[in-house]
């Protein structure tokens, strides 16, 4: 199995603390969120390729990092040819870009290369795989619907982990769960993604491609991680989840 990391984005609203230096190698907690979310990955036996996808403006500074980092599993960076915030492939653009650049033809990992989270991803994994060809999305209970509204993709699920609904940042959200950007793609959908890339080359974000799945391939599931989870996102989620990493 194969994981793949989405690390092409500007992170504009970091500036200027990204303007040299990609989001995922800032420090949280003494480590940079990159090794951390590495650290997670070496830890799961199935996995045995981690694919990093990032810019022309950072492919330079992640090829050195992966040079040095200390990882049980080979990793490969891939440069997306982009060089600003305006002309980036987005995220289903990058995807597309790994599973042919690295020819993936297994179940794979997709993640944001943004979020810090401290619960081990096995029973994520395995609550995948006894779903058999189907996505499973990862979601965080954020407590309060209302804190939800505006902000996050939110997910509706039954007690089996079905989901039922998913809306994009909706102003009345039906649940407290919102997506973590940690998805279990089967292997069966690298197709479909072909597809929709083909279909819908306008709609870049990941929210998209997840919908027309629940649409077209149903069902999706959703698994519920526990513990710490932060979006790093600005520079308040920056020094709020440096602050809480530190101390744990």
């Amino acid at each position: 199995m194969k994981a793949v990391i989405l690390a092409a984005g500007y992170a504009t609203r970091l500036y200027p603390l990204t303007i040299d230096k990609p989001k995922c190698l800032l420090p949280v907690g003494g480590q940079t969120i990159l090794d951390s979310i590495c650290h997670k990955l070496n830890a799961v036996p199935e996995i045995d390729e981690i694919i990093l996808v990032t810019n022309a403006r950072f492919f330079e500074v992640l090829s050195a990092w992966k040079d040095k980092a200390s990882s049980r599993v080979p990793i490969r960076v891939f440069n997306d040819g982009t060089h600003s915030n305006e002309t980036r492939l987005g995220a289903v653009g990058d995807l597309e870009l790994a599973i042919k650049a690295a020819s993936i033809d297994s179940d794979f990992l997709l993640l944001a290369s943004d979020n810090l989270f401290d619960q081990d991803l096995s029973e994520f994994i395995k609550f995948s795989r006894q779903k058999k060809n189907q996505l499973c999305v990862s979601v965080f209970d954020i407590g309060d619907p209302a804190l939800a509204a505006g902000k996050f993709g939110v997910v509706e699920a039954d007690a089996e982990g079905r989901v039922l609904s998913m809306e994009e940042k909706p102003l009345k959200p039906k649940s407290s769960f919102i997506g973590m950007g940690l998805y279990f793609f089967p292997k069966a959908l690298i197709e479909p993604i072909h597809t929709f890339h083909k279909e819908h080359p306008d709609k870049d974000a990941p929210g998209f491609l997840i919908r027309w799945i629940f649409e077209k391939h149903p069902p999706i599931y959703s698994f519920l991680f526990k513990g710490l989870w932060y979006d790093i996102g600005d520079l308040k989620a920056l020094e709020e989840a440096n602050k809480i990493f530190t101390k744990k």
